[in-house]
């Protein structure tokens, strides 16, 4: 079996995904930026995601759907993951070997601030169609 391997920024988890999707995505909601500072590049991981430092990764479940990875030594954010199916979506920016990207779907397009914009056309949920369809999932 193959896997893309990544860590957080000092190591001390270090993360082997077996179906790494290069079509991530963009999230513009008010959680992921002040998570980050910016919106939040995702790269969908699925369930098959193997951790090694777990007792380094804090949950912190930052809506009624999803809980939210860091690192607790270095504070690199490392994974969003769905309650309903155990999904990841992981950083992007930990998997610098993955060919291929392409940005797919920016997520709560309505709530992305005036101040940026990207030049990439893709598919756009607002943040009602986003609510409506994680109601299934809740």
């Amino acid at each position: 079996m193959s896997y893309t391997e990544a860590s957080c920024l000092c190591g001390a988890v270090t993360i082997k995904a077996e179906n790494v999707n290069p079509k991530f995505t963009v999230c513009h909601c008010q959680s992921c930026r002040k998570w980050g500072g910016a919106p939040y590049f995702a790269v969908k991981c699925g369930t098959q995601v193997k951790i090694e430092g777990g007792d380094k990764v804090k949950m912190y479940q930052s809506s009624s759907w999803a809980s939210r990875g860091f690192c607790t030594e270095c504070g690199t954010h490392l994974f969003y993951k769905f309650k309903a199916t155990g999904d990841y979506n992981m950083s992007l920016g930990l998997f610098p070997n993955v060919e291929g990207l392409e940005m797919d779907m920016q997520y709560f397009s309505d709530m992305r601030p005036g101040y940026y914009c990207f030049a990439n056309e893709t598919k756009e949920m607002t943040t009602e169609e986003i609510m409506a369809y994680f109601a299934d999932e809740v």
